[in-house]
């Protein structure tokens, strides 16, 4: 596991090209401190709107679609795979009642339709602060 790569995977350097085309700027593997949330980091975060975008790896989290299973050493590695989607609950939970948002993104979805989902959440804090709804015209 330790192989494993924890930051910069693929999807997730690809919703940050996206997003950062698109004109948003953020903060990458941004560490949470308060809340109860020590040892927890979110792969985007726009600090200012207080948005944490994760990027879940199917068989990390438990993908509904694409989730696998270990055949050798069943039990550990469900108790391992539960627990990390445990931890997610926790985040989100613990997130929200920080006052964050939390888009959570499957390493399997088009990067395009991931990164309208960030904007549409970012649009959204935007008018609830007040701001207009940024513009972008292709």
């Amino acid at each position: 596991m330790s192989l494993q790569a924890r930051t910069g995977t693929s999807p997730e350097r690809a919703l940050r090209a996206e997003l950062h085309r698109r004109g948003r700027r953020f903060r990458v593997e941004f560490r949470f401190d308060a809340a109860g949330l020590r040892r927890r980091r979110a792969d985007i975060v726009f600090t200012r709107l207080k948005v944490a975008v994760f990027v879940d790896g199917c068989f990390w989290h438990r993908c509904p679609e694409h989730a696998t299973y270990p055949k050798a050493n069943q039990d550990w590695w469900a108790a391992k795979l539960a627990g990390n989607v445990e931890r997610d609950r926790d985040t989100d939970d613990k997130l929200g009642l920080a006052g964050w948002s939390v888009v959570r993104v499957w390493e399997h979805e088009a990067t395009g339709s991931a990164a309208d989902r960030v904007e549409s959440v970012l649009d959204t804090r935007l008018v609830r602060a007040g701001h207009t709804a940024r513009v972008v015209t292709p």
